[in-house]
């Protein structure tokens, strides 16, 4: 069974940068393993957003919903089975709850990211309990 858990959240200033960390579980090997990592986050009184995905295939590739573009980066370690989301230059709009999910096929991530009302309500097979980053002076 898959499992993740998320960390790095926390409280920073507009302009700022956080790291969020998704420790994952389960799998043989984040390199080996056909699989999706998302991050979504949820602000509340807002629908859930997607934010990033990548495949865990060879390729790694990775989408991003266009609102993150340039400022936020999805990457990974092999080694530590973790997956990061880098995120610089945070506004106060990206407040919320921030969560990685996993799912057992690396093409995920291209169906899902076809629109972001599509991203947003993708369902993945695993995820994690998020954590609350919050951008504000």
């Amino acid at each position: 069974q898959v499992q993740l858990v998320e960390s790095g959240g926390g409280l920073v200033q507009p302009g700022g940068s956080l790291r969020l960390s998704c420790a994952v579980s389960g799998l043989r090997s984040l390199r080996s393993d056909d699989y999706a990592i998302g991050w979504f986050r949820q602000a509340p009184g807002k629908e859930r957003e997607g934010v990033s995905c990548m495949s865990m295939n060879e390729g790694s590739t990775t989408y991003y919903t266009d609102s993150v573009k340039g400022r936020f980066i999805i990457s990974r370690d092999n080694a530590k089975n973790t997956v990061y989301l880098q995120m610089n230059n945070l506004k106060p709009e990206d407040t919320a709850v921030y969560t990685c999910a996993a799912d057992g096929w690396s093409g995920t991530c291209a169906i899902a990211t076809t629109t972001p009302r599509r991203f947003g309500s993708a369902v993945f097979g695993s995820n994690g309990r998020g954590t609350q980053v919050t951008v504000s002076s």
